[in-house]
């Protein structure tokens, strides 16, 4: 009887594990006042989701979500007034008087696999000639992001990891130069993607031994008036980079050149530029740079959500 008692306890501590939810609300009303107070209270090497659910309100914190915090998902109670802020920049100064760098820019650092956001705002507010400025900067596998904005100016998103699977699903993402940047495969699907002044969409650093970087799916390019014509969607931050957008609407934000070898011939070899099916002003296939890419109806069926992620379905919470 006292084995069958002690199965049916761990099978209940399991259970309300399992379905840990923790409220935060600057006004005192849910359990922390603060997003770190949460996350650090959230469980250690959680193989189940944790719910951080987040109240309206400006939170201006530096963010860390640590490698032993996995499975956490953020849930904003609206995406436009539920903002996670701050406003570092590359060329700051650290305690010790050196800069903190791009990575150290970041408003948040997801460390933790697994980890999900939803309804909410990421934002760096340090300024548009505040250089490099990174709102959330990613190195967790298996991450992903649904009805969020990312919201900054030069380096806005950094998909910095290495064999990183990143998630963007109607998504708003802004920005100048190099906005989306990293080493991570990711998809983006039916994403806003604004662009603010000039530069390039994407800045891909995808590994050679990686077969897929960043894929953008029913997305669409736009941007403000003083953004025509001064946009590439992308140029390869490392030689070996790979972009390809698919059924996009591309506006008239981008070049008709459509890409950038960053100044040097020799990527034009290396870096895997493509387009299917886009349409829109900034669709101009017969201008486009001599060593890009538009795929067959046979190449374009490579890229699924389950090939470019390796199998991980980020429609499936645990």
């Amino acid at each position: 009887m006292k084995k069958v008692l002690a199965v049916l306890l761990i099978l209940i501590s399991a259970s309300l594990y399992a379905q840990k939810r923790i409220v935060v609300a600057q006004d005192g009303s849910g359990n922390f006042t603060t997003v770190q107070q949460a996350i650090n209270a959230a469980p250690d090497k959680s193989e189940t989701a944790t719910i951080i659910f987040i109240k309206k309100g400006l939170y201006k914190e530096k963010l860390i979500v640590p490698a032993n915090k996995q499975n956490l998902h953020f849930v904003g109670e609206d995406k436009n007034a539920t903002i996670l802020s701050y406003d570092d920049y590359h060329a700051k100064k650290n305690s010790s008087g050196k800069e903190i760098g791009t990575s150290g820019s970041a408003s948040i650092h997801i460390y933790g696999n697994g980890f999900s956001a939803e309804n909410m705002t990421f934002q760096n507010t340090a300024g548009p000639t505040a250089g490099q400025a990174v709102a959330v900067w990613v190195a967790g596998d298996n991450v992903s992001f649904k009805n969020c904005r990312f919201l900054g100016n030069q380096d806005t998103l950094y998909t910095y990891g290495y064999g990183s699977h990143q998630f963007y699903k109607d998504c708003y993402i802004e920005g100048t130069v190099d906005f989306i940047f990293g080493a991570s495969s990711a998809w983006f699907q039916n994403c806003d993607i604004y662009c603010k002044m000039a530069g390039c969409v994407t800045a891909a650093s995808t590994p050679d031994s990686v077969k897929f970087g960043y894929v953008f799916k029913d997305c669409k390019i736009e941007g403000s008036p003083t953004a025509i014509g001064r946009y590439f969607l992308g140029r390869p931050w490392r030689p070996y980079a790979k972009v390809v957008f698919i059924n996009c609407d591309l506006g008239n934000q981008i070049k008709p050149d459509g890409w950038d070898n960053w100044n040097n011939v020799k990527n034009e070899a290396t870096a895997y530029y493509a387009e299917y099916k886009n349409k829109g002003p900034g669709f101009a296939p017969d201008k486009r740079v001599s060593w890009a890419h538009q795929l067959t109806d046979e190449e374009a069926k490579n890229y699924t959500i389950n090939n470019v992620l390796k199998g991980w379905d980020p429609e499936k919470r645990k």
